[in-house]
Formats: structure tokens, sequence, C-alpha cells
């Protein structure tokens, strides 16, 4: 163990004192250690108890700061490589991407209201009406190697401002590459009740010969590239289509269409 000296009080330090003979000659030295200051101790420790690890109650410290060290390195390098792979794989998207654009490219396909025939519409009875409508739709694809599968669940409504008139739904087709579809669309309602306001103002519109409508059309499709499918995808076809009367002879005076597209 080590050895522990207490304080004790001392005189002053002195420095060796000779004695001399009577001669004159020093016949013997006597020295005297240096004492430490009082109030201090001195704490002699062997070299064999100086430790290089921790001691026993701090070990198990030890090893927990040791072992979280290369958690969060791991941490630290599993984010740097998820983070490198998604760069590496917008980048690759891009590239078949544009790859893809170069290679076939793609036009937005075409759709515009060829007909409408209108029929079941009285405006003189106060009881609710039930008003049919045959739209003739017109789908045109410009594409050389782009095909599209319109899909089941599509959807046609008929508005006269904020009234819906009549709905139905498109056939399920392939529009080959290069190709125009024609196809005739009956839609139908079923008791639609028009306020007095409505009937009015659409007697007053068919007077003039130009009775405006909505016509909104949604439909899932699927393109196909080369031999590759694409997921399910939205069309949104909206239509601003003026008649001339509310009969099956009616013509279309004026019609306007825009499309969007929903990716998800």
């Amino acid at each position: 163990m080590a050895d522990r000296v207490h304080p004790r009080d001392s005189s002053p330090a002195s420095s060796p004192i000779s004695s001399k003979n009577s001669g004159g000659v020093a016949t013997g030295t006597q020295t005297k250690h240096v004492l430490p200051s009082p109030g201090t101790y001195v704490v002699q420790v062997p070299k064999d108890q100086i430790y290089r690890y921790p001691p026993p109650g701090n070990s198990r410290r030890y090893e927990a700061l040791r072992k979280r060290k290369p958690r969060r390195s791991c941490c630290c390098r599993c984010v740097c490589y998820t983070l490198f792979l998604l760069l590496i794989l917008i980048i690759a998207l891009g590239i078949t991407a544009a790859v893809v654009y170069l290679v076939f490219r793609p036009e937005a396909p075409k759709y515009t209201i060829s007909d409408v025939a209108i029929k079941n519409f009285n405006l003189t009875s106060s009881s609710p009406v039930s008003p049919e409508f045959d739209v003739t739709i017109r789908a045109e694809n410009p594409n050389n190697k782009i095909g599209i599968y319109y899909r089941k669940g599509s959807s046609v409504t008929v508005f006269y401002s904020d009234v819906r008139l009549s709905n139905g739904e498109l056939p399920e087709f392939y529009q080959p590459s290069t190709n125009i579809t024609v196809f005739q669309t009956p839609l139908k309602g079923s008791n639609v009740l028009l306020g007095n306001a409505v009937k009015t103002a659409l007697r007053n519109e068919q007077m003039k010969g130009k009775v405006p409508f909505k016509v909104n059309i949604k439909v899932p499709v699927k393109v196909k590239v080369g031999a590759v499918k694409t997921w399910e995808i939205t069309v949104k076809v909206k239509c601003d289509v003026t008649v001339n009367t509310l009969t099956a002879k009616s013509k279309i005076i004026s019609k306007d269409c825009k499309y969007s597209v929903s990716l998800w």
C-alpha cells in the first residue's frame, strides 16, 4: 500500500552543517533533508498499482462508452449510403426519361366532341325531367410508337351551370398508335329537378339559339410504350359545348376542350 506522511510542525529547512576540528580541518559533514511545508501530504504509490485501464468500478461505464461510438458511425454510414443510392436512382430515372422522350417523341392525345343529340328535355312541365344526351367523342392518338388502353371506371357527365343533367361512361378499348377513334356515348339523367330560374334561362337561351353545356370526361388509362405498360393514370377532359336547340337534331355551334393528366 501507499505510504502516507502526515504533516507535522518542523523547523525551517537547514543547510548542511560542517564541523571543524581545532586545526581548522573539516572532520565530518552532517546533512539534514528538506521537509515539506506544514499542512501538506506526500503520497507514495508503487508502480505496480498504477492502472493503465479503468478500475473495476468504472469498467461498465467505459465499455458502454466504447460501444456507443461504433453505433453512431454505423448509423451515419447507413444514412450516407442511402442518400447515395437515392441520388443514383434519381439520376438513372432522369436519364431513362430523357432516352424515352428522344426515342418515342410522345405527343399528348387529343379529345373533342363532334356531335350531341338531346332527348326528353321538357321545359314546360313542372315535374322532374330525365334528359338524355347522345355524345359523340373523337379521340386521337398521334404517337407513332405509343398505344393507349382505356380502362374500366370512366365517367362522362353533362352539366348546365351547376346542375348535373345526365351521366354515363366510356367503353373499354385499346387505341393503337396513329389512330383516331370515334364512339358514341349515351348519357342518361333521372328525375332531375330544375328550378324556375334554370328553366327560364334555358328557354331564353334556346330562343337565342345558344345553349351552353359543360361535358366532363374522366377516364383511367394505361400507356403502352414499346412492350412496356405504365401504371394506371387518369385523363381528365373538360369541354365547353354550345348547341342551337334542345332536340335530337341539335347542332354544335362552338366547342372548346381542355385536358389534364393525373399520374397518381
